[in-house]
């Protein structure tokens, strides 16, 4: 797994920043019955994790991700949110330290997106789930973006994203592909919804947490890389971050589709 927008501190901000403004969208109908086993795969800095074991303080949460640092970072911020119920340890998802079957429920949030096998990813958070028990998979889709004014540098700096992440083995436009990747992977029941969202001036807390502490600063987060990849000049690059910043202005305008996936484990 290549993550192309780095450890940094500022990534773990956005990170946080993110899973506050789409918790309701994302975890909106989303619970889990008391007593059930849940693994999370990819739990990074913990963003998604507390969410998951607040609306859900009965089940047990087991979260592992490979990045001892993260871990570190989500280990703490369950703790400042005074969460008891989740346990955490590092593990490569391709080969998870767990008996066949030892869950009730899997989730995976913003993960598939950065591997060049999610099929044999899925397979494998499957074999860990009971027959009969859930997978759950939210995932974006950067081929949705739909904004107010329109800037052909900005579009220049999301593709350079989404190049960058093919370049590094993933898929930036993974969303719209959920429901065959969950199908060929085996599962039963698949089902997928997207989840819009639509930002105007009329949603100032939204233009602020998502357009521009979301979505402007994560396509900031690849300037480096953009650049050093020789994918745009660095006036460009700054002039596309400077014109999704404008979106979050009154007269401004953001669009943007997740897409939440579910399926059962066949028996």
């Amino acid at each position: 797994m290549s993550y192309i927008h780095g450890y940094s501190d500022r990534e773990g901000r956005r990170l946080q920043d993110q899973a506050a403004t789409l918790a309701d969208l994302l975890h909106g109908g989303l619970s889990f019955a008391p007593g059930a086993r849940v693994l999370e795969a990819g739990c990074g800095v913990g963003a998604q994790t507390v969410e998951l074991a607040r609306r859900s303080p009965r089940a047990h949460f087991v979260s592992v991700d490979v990045s001892a640092a993260s871990l570190a970072e989500a280990e703490a911020a369950t703790r400042r949110a005074g969460l008891a119920n989740v346990e955490f340890g590092q593990a490569d998802l391709f080969a998870l330290p767990f008996a066949p079957a030892s869950f009730d429920v899997a989730f995976v949030c913003f993960v598939l997106e950065h591997l060049a096998d999610p099929v044999g990813a899925l397979a494998a958070l499957g074999r860990a789930v009971k027959p009969g028990g859930e997978i759950v998979v939210i995932e974006g889709d950067h081929g949705s973006t739909l904004f107010h004014p329109e800037s052909p540098f900005a579009r220049r700096a999301i593709q350079a994203q989404v190049d960058l992440q093919a370049a590094a083995g993933g898929d930036a436009n993974i969303g719209r592909r959920l429901y065959p990747l969950l199908r060929e992977a085996g599962f039963d029941d698949v089902s997928v919804e997207p989840r819009f969202v639509y930002v105007d001036g009329a949603n100032p807390a939204w233009a602020k947490g998502f357009t521009l502490n979301t979505y402007t600063a994560m396509i900031a987060g690849v300037r480096e890389r953009a650049l050093a990849a020789e994918l745009m000049t660095a006036i460009d690059f700054d002039r596309g971050i400077a014109d999704l910043a404008r979106c979050a202005e009154t007269d401004g305008v953001f669009c943007y589709t997740f897409f939440r996936g579910g399926a059962t484990i066949p028996g």
